[in-house]
């Protein structure tokens, strides 16, 4: 995500402020309700430096030594140094510190795609809250998280930092997390805004979006956080957007966000985002991170030459001050250093068995036999989250699976621990001669698949009742995953059929665990076994959470928040994607963008120096429901060990909202808790261009014993209904018969009901068009 630039000038003004401070003590202070009053005692210099960072905290003599940086501070006026991390996932920073015997280990809270499935905005307000507390109790100001890009193709780097294919989905399990983070007075900052969809050459790459894309489904999961939830700050992105880059485009950052959505908060950069610092002032991006002398400079010349006006950069530093003044470090929070991670270890396992998704169940699930025989390297080398910025601290503890299906009262099948823990020994030794590296932007490699000899084979089943197989992915940034990652392996589809045709031989049967950061085939292979759990990346207490939903502690209540494609091309955007670049044109690309001059001189390449998003807003289930492809698991599909029937739905209009009510009934012999999807067809989708039908709405039900029932009601306006008309550039809601569906996924509609929908039209401004034309997907 970052590189660390040294910011020259710094110690100077710190020098300067500080002695400011002891020589001039009655210079105004900070206070909440004197903002304007500090502006006007700043100095040009002073100003000039609190748009900028003040580096990374890499040097074990900071701070918070393996954070992100922190905020300029200036004594004499009372404005203190506040300080960011990332992650997604928690709080990250290292464990140790120089000349300190004591650890500093966050939790390791669970992956995006995991709390997503959960399709509970409670969860994700669970998760950000605990976040939240640490970052407090730690010290910290501000977290660099949630990441929501949407997740158009599974391939992208750094999906397990993104939550869903769906805006609705994404924007209000945003708003969940970053409502939860800052109930505890910490700054949550949503990102990267925007359209940063692939990891390939994103400082330099040029995403090319209709206005219509860019308004209905990546703006639009950003615009219902801010309304759910009003984030404190938010993250610019690398990319370019139809041309300017994002960090430096006014008609995006301030004519969209601030005059027509009414945000007030304060923009921060991603780190060494952009090429003109005065650029993205003028835009509204108020704080450029980690901050180079070079802009610094840039600032200070363009204010004294009127090329920056005083009006734009006292606009940046008065959002600046509003953030500060919010801060724990501004209101003097003496750090415990202590919060209750017990709790928030029970917060994990909890989410992560409820994120748990059950595709396939022939029977087996949840398991009766005691004994198990774990197989796949990844059984034995769990991946709790990514690789990263998005992921946390090195060396916190993941309870392994091993440990976590002891503690659900199963006997692990002691030879194959024996036979793997050596097999992956011999692998790190293979892959690492110098060893593993402590940290990577991009995931290690891993250990290819043991094969077994039809001794080891035997004898495994004759000490086990039932088998179970754990395939992994990891993903990081920087870069993007291969095609051939969406497959399996040799290794991997070797094992699948070698466990599966031995088991089955012997009436045994054979469970899979998808331990993966974004979709994977299934298609090809999923008849060889009898149940496959996409457990997704639970964090810490990853092997605690997947045993309570094999044992039938926890009934699975997972929902897919993407769709399960049955081959990589199978959706529309993959054509448009850098699914297979090769390592000499990654090479010249790593990490920072393609800048030499060499690369100036070719011609851009397609998906790599610019990307068009010729699917329009055919993304996920929207090409795939609209187009009547088929695919392996839609987006929304999820099994419980229970059945639910769904009766008595009604639609009621009031105003220009709609009231719809269902009853929700647990018809099996298990307790469970369901998800109710509510999609919306609008009438003649096809005609006029509209996806087949659109994700409005969601609610979880609680636990429902057997037999129990529960009235699940849910909200739509008539506004939500709407679709971007750019002839117009106006929202309009056409009027119509509008089909009211209640669905356990985006294939399966429960029941249904119409109401007639009045017109609505929003006019708004026409900005954002892309600077090139696109030969766009229509129906």
């Amino acid at each position: 995500m970052k590189v660390f630039v040294h910011h020259v000038s710094l110690v100077i003004v710190a020098v300067v402020a500080m002695c400011g401070y002891s020589i001039c003590s009655s210079a105004q202070q900070l206070k909440a309700g004197n903002i304007d009053e500090v502006l006007n005692a700043m100095t040009l210099e002073e100003k000039c430096h609190l748009v900028l960072g003040c580096g990374m905290h890499f040097n074990d003599e900071a701070k918070f030594p393996g954070t992100a940086g922190s905020t300029f501070a200036i004594a004499r006026l009372g404005i203190p140094e506040t300080y960011c991390a990332d992650s997604q996932q928690g709080l990250r920073m290292d464990s140790k510190r120089k000349w300190d015997h004591n650890d500093y280990y966050p939790t390791d809270f669970v992956a995006s795609m995991t709390l997503a499935s959960t399709w509970d905005r409670e969860a994700a307000y669970k998760v950000g809250k605990g976040i939240g507390n640490e970052v407090k109790e730690f010290g910290l100001d501000w977290i660099l998280s949630p990441s929501m890009n949407l997740i158009r193709n599974v391939l992208c780097g750094r999906n397990h930092e993104y939550y869903s294919e769906d805006p609705y989905l994404s924007g209000t399990i945003a708003a969940g997390y970053v409502n939860g983070v800052q109930s505890e007075g910490t700054a949550a900052c949503p990102k990267h805004f925007i359209a940063n969809n692939q990891e390939t050459n994103r400082n330099s790459n040029i995403s090319q979006i209709s206005q219509r894309a860019l308004r209905e489904i990546y703006l639009k999961a950003f615009e219902i956080m801010i309304k759910e939830s009003n984030p404190w700050t938010i993250m610019t992105s690398y990319n370019k957007l139809n041309g300017p880059y994002a960090v430096q485009n006014h008609e995006l950052l301030t004519t969209i966000v601030r005059d027509e959505w009414g945000w007030k908060g304060m923009y921060v950069s991603d780190w060494n985002a952009g090429d003109d610092a005065v650029a993205a002032m003028k835009a509204g991006n108020d704080m450029l991170q980690p901050g180079q002398d070079r802009q610094y400079q840039a600032i200070l010349a363009a204010a004294k030459s009127g090329e920056l006006s005083m009006d734009i950069l006292n606009a940046n530093v008065r959002r600046i001050l509003e953030y500060v003044v919010k801060t724990h470090n501004f209101k003097g929070y003496k750090a415990t250093n202590n919060p209750n991670l017990k709790a928030h270890a029970q917060v994990v396992r909890e989410v992560g068995a409820d994120g748990i998704v059950l595709l396939r169940n022939n029977g087996i699930l949840p398991l009766t036999g005691k004994r198990v025989a774990l197989f796949g390297c990844t059984s034995y080398d769990w991946i709790s989250g990514g690789s990263g910025f998005g992921g946390t601290s090195v060396g916190h503890y993941t309870v392994s699976l091993i440990e976590g299906m002891r503690s659900a009262g199963y006997e692990i099948y002691k030879p194959l621990i024996s036979l793997y823990t050596k097999h992956i020994a011999d692998e790190e030794k293979r892959l690492f001669p110098n060893g593993r590296p402590q940290f990577s932007l991009q995931p290690p490699a891993r250990a290819e698949e043991k094969q077994f000899t039809a001794d080891e084979m035997n004898a495994a089943i004759a000490g086990s009742d039932v088998a179970i197989i754990s395939l992994g992915r990891k993903s990081g940034e920087a870069a993007d995953r291969p095609e051939s990652d969406f497959y399996l392996k040799e290794g991997e589809a070797q094992l699948i059929k070698a466990v599966s045709e031995a088991y089955h031989a012997k009436g045994k049967k054979v469970v899979v665990l998808l331990d993966i950061c974004s979709p994977i085939d299934v298609a090809s292979w999923q008849d060889q076994v009898d149940a496959l759990v996409c457990t997704w990346q639970g964090g810490q207490e990853s092997g605690f959470s997947v045993a309570d939903v094999l044992s039938g502690k926890v009934n699975p209540s997972g929902k897919l928040p993407m769709t399960f494609a049955i081959k990589y091309g199978d959706a529309y955007a993959d054509k448009n994607f850098p699914a297979n670049v090769d390592d000499k044109t990654m090479g010249a690309m790593f990490m920072w963008g393609r800048n030499n001059e060499d690369s100036k001189k070719r011609e851009p390449q397609a998906n790599i120096d610019f990307t068009n998003y010729e699917e329009d807003i055919y993304v996920g289930y929207r090409y795939f429901d609209s187009f009547g492809k088929p695919v392996a698991y839609p987006f929304g599909y999820g099994l419980s060990y229970t059945t639910f029937e769904y009766d008595d739905m009604e639609v009621e209009e009031n105003d220009g909202v709609y009231t719809i009510k269902v009853d929700v009934k647990n018809t099996g012999s298990k307790a469970g808790r369901n998800v109710v999807e509510l999609f919306v067809a609008a009438p003649n989708s096809k005609k006029l261009n509209k996806p087949e039908k659109e994700l409005r709405n969601y609610a979880k039900t609680k636990l429902l014993q057997p037999g129990q029932s529960e009235t699940v009601t849910m909200t739509v306006s008539t506004e939500d209904l709407a679709s971007f008309n750019e002839k117009a550039s106006a929202w309009k809601t056409d009027a119509g018969v509008y089909t009211f569906m209640i669905c356990s996924s985006a294939n399966d509609v429960e029941t249904k009901a119409t109401a007639k929908v009045k017109a609505w039209m929003k006019k708004v401004n026409n900005v954002m068009q892309p600077n090139v034309k696109l030969n766009l997907l229509k129906r």
